[in-house]
């Protein structure tokens, strides 16, 4: 594979912070800096969420601390509504929005009609807006995970668990026909290996129903397992067959360390490759394997790698496609990796914006996971804390 650094003319540069940053006042920039700077310590980061976990649990007032913190950071509201600023703000730099609900933890019928709703809305909204390019949703949203792995294991279901599985197929059913009648595409996402199969099982049921023009169902493909670039291989290979698009949302992954300990305790072998090499290289593989066959791939890249997101965009110009392909998009979380999707943007990119949102102590699950990615993620604060720092320095105002 050809390094992007070995073209004499890259067709985008991720340093420069000051597209980056360009929607930061020096207040909000410095609040980032302090924000990232605690982020970059896993001792403060681990006592940190351990309090924030008690605290809720105990209804101590300190909602107003998170909402002005790391709520503010990586969330675009509580409501969809709320998250008109941010929409706009994005929308300025040429930063689509993708509406996360980021609802977890929640498991009664009550609360998966509840989610089903707030994704319609989704829907609407984005069907009324040119900034929201795609909606997005976890079918254990809207299902129990554990009724969708037994379902996975082929075990047999009771009376009351058919019916309640014939429940999650008809939201599901609900959610891509409105997204279709709509326009808008929607991400299926990926999740754990152990109810991985039953989702994709949904989602290219709903490929075939409703991609046969174009993709507007994207399932979700996590290249940190080592069987997923075969398995896209052979998604496609299933598509041609059957005569519909496939939308492929690139990914690395989000459950690594919960993967392993699984399979360390129920004694099998771990679906995660046992090198970040090797899943770079299926990585940037299955980029290529996608824009060789785009007349029937549509593609996000979900990363906040630069050489990923460097690599595609060499390949796009290396075979004459357009930055803004309809196509091709990446995409990146709030609050994280803004060097990326400012200048992609800027560069004629089409790019988009995670933003989460729902009430903030239900959120709090996808609150503490992204400061413990942070934390963990090889580099990651760290790269955050020091571009932030660099910005504070190049507009000589400091970090106090």
């Amino acid at each position: 594979m050809d390094h992007p650094a070995q073209k004499n003319h890259p067709p985008v540069s991720f340093e420069d912070i000051s597209v980056a940053f360009s929607s930061k006042s020096d207040g909000q920039l410095r609040k980032t800096y302090w924000l990232f700077k605690v982020m970059n310590q896993s001792r403060a980061v681990n006592l940190g969420t351990f309090f924030l976990k008690l605290a809720l649990k105990l209804h101590l007032p300190i909602k107003n601390l998170i909402r002005s913190t790391i709520f503010e950071q990586f969330c675009g509201g509580e409501t969809i509504s709320q998250c008109d600023s941010t929409i706009a703000r994005l929308g300025q730099a040429g930063i689509g929005t993708i509406l996360d609900y980021s609802v977890e933890g929640e498991e009664t019928e009550e609360s998966f009609a509840h989610t089903m709703d707030e994704l319609l809305k989704s829907i609407d909204k984005a069907a009324d807006n040119a900034h929201i390019p795609f909606c997005v949703f976890k079918i254990s949203g809207i299902a129990s995970s554990d009724l969708l792995e037994k379902v996975q294991r082929a075990q047999t279901l009771s009376q009351e668990e058919e019916e309640a599985f014939a429940r999650v197929k008809q939201r599901v059913e609900t959610l891509c026909q409105s997204a279709f009648q709509k326009d808008v595409r929607l991400f299926v996402d990926a999740e754990e290996s152990w109810i991985q199969d039953i989702i994709d099982l949904l989602a290219y049921e709903m490929m075939e129903k409703y991609n046969q023009e174009k993709a507007i169902i994207f399932n979700t493909y996590q290249l940190y397992r080592h069987e997923t670039f075969e398995a896209l291989k052979a998604a496609y290979l299933k598509a041609r067959e059957k005569g519909y698009h496939i939308g492929a949302k690139l990914v690395r992954g989000a459950y690594m360390e919960k993967e392993r300990l699984r399979a360390r305790e129920n004694n099998y072998s771990s679906p995660i490759h046992t090198s970040k090499e090797a899943v770079d290289q299926d990585y940037n593989a299955a980029i290529d394997f996608c824009l060789e066959h785009l007349q029937f791939i549509a593609i996000c890249l979900g990363t906040h790698n630069e050489y990923s997101s460097q690599y595609c965009a060499c390949r796009m110009q290396r075979i004459g496609l357009a930055n803004d392909d309809p196509r091709i998009w990446f995409a990146q979380l709030l609050g994280m990796s803004d060097n990326i999707s400012f200048n992609l943007a800027k560069a004629g990119y089409n790019t988009a914006k995670y933003v989460p949102y729902g009430p903030i102590a239900s959120v709090m699950p996808y609150l503490i996971r992204r400061a413990q990615e942070n934390t963990a993620m090889s580099g990651q604060s760290s790269r955050e804390y020091k571009l932030i720092k660099n910005e504070l320095d190049r507009r000589g105002i400091g970090s106090l």
